[in-house]
């Protein structure tokens, strides 16, 4: 029998490939159709599109987990994510440089799908490194 703790590692794991790949519609099947982000609500759709201005800008963005800690309802990360800045980010024409940030992540875990997630990025070091 598998553990809940199994359980949800194995479900972050694909969800990790579905991000790091970049599969927009594979992410969003691993979203409730309504998801709190950060405490608001949105659909799941919404939060797969935030991903698209990014990766536009950083066609090779991807995250490196930490650390993982997961208890019966929740998944808690710290990520080491990384790309090179190939398109324009925030007005921010490409400049070629490769980033490095730090990402703290929280998902809450019912039935099989992320309902909540708290989200932290070190976007501040990311606009210093290509600005």
């Amino acid at each position: 029998m598998v553990s809940d703790i199994e359980r949800l590692r194995s479900l972050y794991l694909d969800y990790l490939v579905a991000c790091n790949d970049h599969d927009f519609e594979r992410m969003t099947t691993f979203y409730a159709p309504i998801i709190s982000i950060n405490d608001t609500p949105t659909d799941a759709r919404t939060v797969t599109a935030q991903f698209a201005p990014l990766v536009a800008a950083f066609p090779d963005w991807r995250w490196t987990v930490r650390n993982m800690i997961i208890d019966a309802t929740h998944i808690s990360l710290n990520f080491s994510v990384t790309g090179t800045h190939r398109g324009v980010f925030e007005g921010i024409e490409p400049t070629g440089r490769d980033v490095t940030i730090s990402e703290f992540t929280i998902y809450r875990v019912e039935g099989n799908r992320f309902t909540h997630v708290w989200d932290l990025a070190d976007f501040a070091s990311l606009r210093e490194q290509i600005g």
